[in-house]
């Protein structure tokens, strides 16, 4: 209409607008949750860095499914600590996150940087964080998205043997976080054991 006055263009929305709105909210959120002890009895409470950490693709599988294989794949190279072959490699987890050169940190370290949002995995004790990395490489891939590799889910007595840590609770502790799971298998076999059934049963 003659006269009326232009409004003015919305500003453009952004992922770091929902972001810093979430972190804004979860102020207001977190006392409760400190007051009613609420990391006790479902999961640790949020910090910064889970707000500001790049999207997670968690990965699980059974062992020689190819998860490491496809992380390399989408990186179009090889990143520090990955080990690939027929027979269980991978033992531990390892989240491959963006970093200016090659290089793993222990989980021990990882769990205690403020800036990294793994500090509720120290829960899960000394046990775990020694079968937990941290690998940092170069790629551009790696700027809009991080991935986690978890060890091949076993069968029998050896999904206990040399595991001194409870692999459904780190997996389902991960699983919140993730902003997409892939759960991978193995064409040729055509039954999956009691500890993958047992994760998939988390993840429903």
């Amino acid at each position: 209409m003659w006269g009326q006055k232009k409004q003015p263009e919305p500003e453009p929305f952004s992922p770091e607008m929902l972001r810093d709105g979430l972190k804004f909210v979860y102020k207001k959120i977190r006392p409760i949750e400190e007051a009613f002890k609420f990391d006790r009895f479902y999961t640790s409470l949020l910090t910064a860095a889970d707000f500001d950490a790049k999207p997670f693709v968690l990965l699980v599988g059974q062992y020689s499914t190819g998860k490491t294989t496809f992380i390399r794949y989408l990186l179009g190279r090889d990143f520090p600590g990955q080990n690939i072959g027929p027979e269980p490699t991978t033992d531990r987890f390892m989240v491959v996150m963006s970093g200016p050169e090659d290089r793993l940190i222990p989980g021990h370290t990882l769990a205690v940087q403020q800036d990294k949002p793994f500090q509720g995995l120290e829960k899960f004790g000394s046990n775990f964080l020694n079968k937990f990395q941290g690998s940092f490489c170069n790629s551009e891939r790696l700027d809009s998205v991080s991935f986690i590799d978890t060890p091949g889910v076993l069968s029998g007595e050896k999904q206990t043997l040399g595991r001194n840590y409870e692999y459904s609770e780190v997996v389902e502790w991960f699983a919140k976080r993730a902003d997409l799971i892939l759960l991978l298998f193995d064409a040729h076999k055509l039954d999956i054991s009691d500890e993958y059934r047992q994760v998939i049963h988390i993840l429903r």
